[in-house]
């Protein structure tokens, strides 16, 4: 039996899969090493109720009644969730979250009785972002085929005004190529008397993520003055800072010379 419980003990805890296992009135039974770093698990927590336990998932609240509902039907429950943001400690990352498939199973015995629960944590953290990097690769196809194909110009401008995109509705507008645009203060192409009213202009739209469409006027690589129809957007990060502004301009009257 000891051997048998040993060799238990260590198949769960090198599996790396967060198991705990209740009984039918949801105390602790047994959980394995992974779990603590999901639940808030302690050795003196066996035989407490599972529902007194805090947990560091995200949003999910739900557990002790999926637990009881899981005993009721004896339907096997499955959902997937998120930690809360881990503190920059072992090695993560701040702010870094994982991802789990819980799924929650009657504890059957050989004599198929019912006696309880087993609560599983698979890690899917990998999966899940590797499907975000696909959503995110698969957007910026589409957005580089719609700036290819736009008939505006758009482009756009970090912080201090260099030019870090340009599409082909740009040089065709502008007559710079993209090789000589990009990296190109766009300071260049505002005429002087309005550059203090463009700096305001960003100021503005640090404060909001879109301002409403305006209508000034660019200078073109061969000296003329065009007149177009501005619309600025802020491009911001995950913790919502404006990191670069991007700008769809339209021609609005032929170029002044």
């Amino acid at each position: 039996l000891s051997r048998a419980n040993n060799d238990m003990n260590n198949l769960l805890a090198g599996t790396g899969i967060g198991t705990v296992f209740v009984d039918y009135a949801l105390r602790i039974l047994r959980f394995t090493p992974a779990a603590t770093q999901i639940i808030n698990l302690i050795p003196g927590d066996i035989g407490r109720s599972v529902g007194h336990i805090m947990s560091n998932l995200l949003g999910y609240d739900t557990l002790v009644a999926d637990i009881q509902g899981v005993l009721k039907t004896l339907i096997p429950k499955e959902v997937n969730v998120q930690t809360k943001p881990l503190e920059p400690l072992a090695g993560a990352k701040a702010g870094e979250s994982k991802f789990y498939t819980l799924r929650i199973l009657p504890y059957r015995t050989l004599d198929n009785v019912i006696e309880g629960a087993v609560i599983t944590f698979v890690e899917i953290t990998e999966i899940v972002r590797a499907r975000e990097a696909s959503r995110v690769a698969d957007e910026l196809l589409r957005l580089a085929v719609v700036l290819r194909d736009a008939h505006d110009a758009i482009l756009v401008q970090d912080l201090s005004g260099r030019i870090t995109a340009w599409n082909p509705g740009a040089v065709r507008i502008y007559g710079w190529s993209e090789a000589e645009a990009l990296g190109m203060n766009t300071s260049v192409r505002i005429p002087v008397e309005l550059r203090e009213k463009a700096i305001a202009r960003v100021h503005q739209l640090s404060q909001a993520k879109i301002l409403e469409p305006c209508v000034t006027h660019r200078i073109a690589k061969d000296g003329s003055i065009l007149e177009i129809s501005l619309t600025s957007t802020a491009l911001v990060d995950h913790s919502g800072q404006m990191y670069a502004i991007a700008t769809t301009e339209r021609v609005h009257e032929a170029p002044i010379k």
